[in-house]
């Protein structure tokens, strides 16, 4: 006869408090302010195994609960934020800088490509994991609305852009952060997060607003 281990206790507010505004808060300052923007990806690495790691002893959260499929609204949604977010980029390049439009794609088709079949997976997946699967999953017990949660998780994900240092990227994470967190908590489905944030990252490189997310072009 085998007898089950009692539940893990809930962590104390005041803990999550801690871990939260180390997080959300005290990291991205941090990585703004001191840390050189070659550090980016190493920086993502740790936070997804920090996320890893916090949502496994987190109390009733499920992995399975990410894997919900989209429904045919939520593939509408998709296809609908796709032709805004492209129409915006470009008629944001054409504002900002009209000689860059689609210049990924027109001048090195082969590291657009790339970008094409990575982006999803090695930059849209772990971002959401941290910032809508573990900021809601283990903190949004915290925030006492969803509306008010919303606007907490857009600007944590705008702050965590602040390292590139233009006003672009702060306003487009802030933005696209309030998509994101509602495809999560309005729809309760993770993977529409990622792709709606899948379908933004590759508007932003193919329209000609990546030079606003490349760490290489960073200058403090």
């Amino acid at each position: 006869m085998t007898i089950a281990a009692p539940p893990l206790p809930s962590p104390p507010r005041l803990r999550l408090w801690v871990e939260f505004c180390l997080i959300f808060g005290a990291l991205p300052l941090v990585m703004a302010l001191h840390l050189p923007p070659t550090v980016m990806w190493s920086a993502l690495a740790g936070l997804v195994l920090i996320a890893v790691v916090l949502l496994s002893v987190t109390d009733g959260f499920d992995w399975r609960d990410l894997l919900s499929p989209p429904n045919r609204f939520d593939l509408i949604v998709i296809a609908a934020f796709a032709v805004l977010v492209g129409a915006g980029s470009v008629g944001l390049v054409l504002w900002l800088r009209p000689h860059a439009l689609f210049g990924l794609p027109r001048y090195n088709s082969d590291l657009w490509l790339t970008i094409v079949l990575a982006y999803p997976f090695l930059s849209a997946l772990p971002q959401e994991l941290v910032f809508r699967a573990l900021f809601f999953g283990r903190y949004g017990v915290l925030i006492p609305s969803r509306g008010l949660a919303l606007l907490v998780n857009a600007g944590a994900f705008a702050l965590a852009h602040l390292f590139y240092w233009n006003w672009p990227a702060v306003v487009l994470t802030g933005a696209g952060g309030i998509v994101f967190a509602w495809a999560y908590l309005w729809r309760r489905s993770f993977l529409l997060a990622w792709a709606l944030h899948a379908v933004a990252g590759l508007a932003v490189f193919t329209s000609g607003l990546g030079v606003y997310f490349y760490h290489g072009a960073v200058a403090r």
